[in-house]
């Protein structure tokens, strides 16, 4: 037993032992991703050093030649071993903490080039000539070279689009009709995940030979990628109208995932057989979800042109079943009338009004639906609409300066908003943005003017809940500015009523 230990137990032994020890606590406590690896690399070491005491026992038994191979095949494998777990602690720990990030195949080659030195060093130490060990590889070597063209190839491949960064894990790429995000560069084959979850494996002496397209980094936090959207416009609607109408939505839209600068263009591409196709190019800033953002779009095209009164082109062929004579559309006109009617009832402001005023007001409203995160109007522009929202829900926001924007209140269906500005002349005071997908009806201030004459008791009415909003209005807005401010309190019943008067000439 004693001359079994004697041979085991060298005096280098304890401080390798200490070494793997340490460096796999340091490595499972740093490296929590990589602790199956870990752990085989200290069971492979585990197994080594079990060799060795076999080797010894050899040793003892006098079986010298064997004791000898069996010792330094394990010596060789604990010692990759540790090595390994050297070159985890500092590839993986150290490096990247000096700011030193290095390839996953420069650090396979580095490696690999330790573990030779290391094998033909022990060769050195038990006497053996690694000169003829080369010189006789180097024929197999060979002869395995001119075997493995296509696998040799994919891996110089992947060396070199690792050492120059051309490619990355977290890249988004489009390789002819594959696009998606690079999972990782391997020796032999990149693999790249698709949206649709695919993972698709391309051999790397592809991607050298070929031209693919890069267009998003993991590092690169802002990397905006141009998508176009495509629709067609009657030439009822002037260009100039369509791109301007569009342009405003998009850009002055809260839209999720897109830039906003450069601001979206649209343009007129070219004219087709009864209608203009138009092209709306925007900035994506996340590639992943391209086909849900590019809906979000249309949805706010649609409801643009909608708005402004434009129709999309549609192929016109139509069956028609039903014969669409002046009694049919009298009908249908009749009972739109009637369900406006029956909203404006439930409505405060127009609760004074007679049925024939409600009728006069249901006849002149204009259809105006929003898709979500649309900015109906903002602070500070010039009133034009009464909005009666009918369907979803609004959000009113104000600006104060030194101040991030605040949510002042949320306006639910059957709600009104604009009125002040429409019966009194002032700028609007807060910003309203469409919360979901809305509907409403906006009244312009003629239509209004018109009733008040007809019937001027109820501009008293109006006057009072004018003044009572505006109160409100001006509660929330001194939390933000001190006593001294600029602006004066809202005016009570009998001033607002005051400035409607004065406005509209009664």
């Amino acid at each position: 037993m004693s001359k079994m230990l004697t041979h085991f137990w060298l005096p280098e032994t304890k401080y390798i032992i200490a070494a793997v020890l340490i460096l796999a606590l340091l490595c499972l406590r740093l490296l929590p991703k990589e602790r199956r690896r870990i752990a085989n690399t200290v069971a492979l070491f585990v197994v080594c050093v079990a060799g060795q005491a076999f080797g010894a026992w050899l040793q003892a038994l006098d079986y010298s030649r064997a004791a000898v191979m069996v010792h330094e095949v394990f010596v060789i494998g604990s010692g990759m071993a540790m090595l390994r777990l050297a070159a985890l602690f500092i590839f993986r720990v150290i490096l990247p903490k000096v700011g030193i990030v290095v390839v996953r195949i420069a650090e396979d080659i580095t490696v690999l080039a330790v573990y030779v030195a290391f094998l033909l060093a022990r060769l050195h130490i038990v006497g053996l000539d690694p000169s003829s060990l080369l010189t006789t590889s180097a024929v197999l070597t060979a002869v395995l070279a001119f075997s493995m063209q296509d696998t040799l190839g994919n891996l110089l491949s992947g060396v070199a689009l690792q050492l120059d960064n051309s490619l990355r894990a977290g890249d988004w790429i489009k390789l002819d009709d594959i696009s998606g995000r690079v999972l990782q560069t391997r020796w032999r084959q990149t693999t790249i995940r698709t949206r649709n979850g695919d993972v698709v494996v391309v051999p790397n002496s592809q991607l050298m030979r070929g031209r693919f397209t890069l267009f998003g980094r993991a590092d690169v936090p802002s990397w905006p990628w141009r998508r176009w959207v495509w629709f067609n416009v009657t030439y009822e609607s002037p260009p100039a109208a369509v791109i301007q109408k569009v342009e405003k939505a998009i850009n002055g839209a809260e839209i999720p995932n897109i830039a906003r600068e450069p601001p979206a263009s649209c343009v007129l591409m070219e004219f087709g057989a009864g209608y203009g196709r138009y092209a709306l190019r925007y900035w994506m800033l996340d590639p992943q979800p391209d086909d849900p953002t590019d809906s979000v779009v249309r949805v706010h095209i649609f409801a643009a042109l909608q708005r402004a009164g434009m129709r999309l082109a549609v192929p016109e062929q139509a069956l028609h079943v039903t014969k669409e004579n002046d009694r049919y559309r009298e009908s249908v006109h009749r009972r739109e009338i009637e369900r406006r009617i029956a909203d404006l009832r439930k409505v405060e402001l127009f609760a004074g009004l007679q049925d024939d005023e409600l009728r006069t007001i249901s006849e002149r409203l204009a259809y105006a639906p929003f898709a979500r995160d649309d900015v109906i109007f903002q602070q500070g522009d010039a009133p034009q609409w009464l909005y009666l929202l009918t369907v979803g829900e609004a959000e009113v926001w104000m600006d104060f300066p030194g101040h991030p924007r605040q949510l002042f209140r949320t306006i639910q269906a059957g709600g009104t908003f604009g009125e002040k500005g429409v019966l009194t002349g002032e700028a609007r005071r807060a910003t309203v943005t469409a919360k979901t997908d809305v509907v409403c009806y906006r009244l312009d201030q003629t239509t209004l003017e018109d009733v008040i004459r007809s019937r001027p008791a109820i501009a008293e009415a109006i006057a009072e809940i004018l003044a009572r909003r505006e109160a409100q209005m001006d509660e929330f807005h001194n939390q933000f500015l001190d006593a001294h401010a600029d602006r004066a309190a809202s005016p009570p019943k009998a001033g607002m009523l005051k400035l409607m008067r004065n406005f509209l000439g009664l």
